[in-house]
């Protein structure tokens, strides 16, 4: 078993409702290995450090226990995954001009923003494979999986907001 380290963002129906009356129930569901935060009603967020024997297997059934008690909330976004040179740099402990230069240095290989702007935004889970394929960079086992992993989960989440009669020839486009 590892230890997977992810937050998880919901929403749920019932706005007007104050989160902290969540609070107890999602411990006792399973939700005792996240600390949970409640800022705004209608929305909760739970950062979970949680042993399985993969990251989907820690992701999901941390999902699971989060549906148990509130059937109705829907996944935000699954953390980390959008990151920018900022946020990269301290996730890997280097400087923001230093993962600026691994990117920008004319390596054509180097992966291509999902938002292409100021600031610019990447998926984790793509600079961390390209660091350690084609960089050499020693890259954390747990963290390249949990980027992955919710990569994936909130891939399929905007899959799943796609009309089901367009998604074929989406596909066909841009695949």
């Amino acid at each position: 078993m590892k230890e997977y380290n992810f937050t998880l963002k919901f929403n749920f129906a019932g706005a007007r409702i104050d989160p902290d009356c969540y609070i107890d129930q999602l411990y006792e569901a399973g939700c005792d290995d996240a600390l949970i935060g409640i800022g705004k009603q209608g929305c909760i967020a739970l950062d979970f450090t949680r042993s399985a024997s993969s990251a989907f297997d820690a992701i999901s059934s941390a999902i699971g226990d989060v549906k148990k008690v509130i059937p109705d909330a829907s996944l935000i976004e699954a953390t980390p995954d959008f990151v920018g040179l900022t946020d990269t740099a301290k996730i890997l402990g280097c400087t923001r001009q230093n993962i600026r230069n691994l990117i920008f240095n004319g390596d054509t290989r180097s992966p291509s923003p999902v938002y292409e702007g100021t600031p610019s935004i990447w998926h984790l889970a793509e600079i961390l494979t390209w660091l350690r394929e084609d960089k050499t960079y020693s890259v954390d086992d747990s963290l390249l999986e949990v980027a992955i992993i919710n990569m994936e989960f909130n891939l399929a989440r905007k899959w799943g907001k796609i009309e089901p009669g367009l998604q074929e020839n989406i596909r066909a486009l841009v695949c």
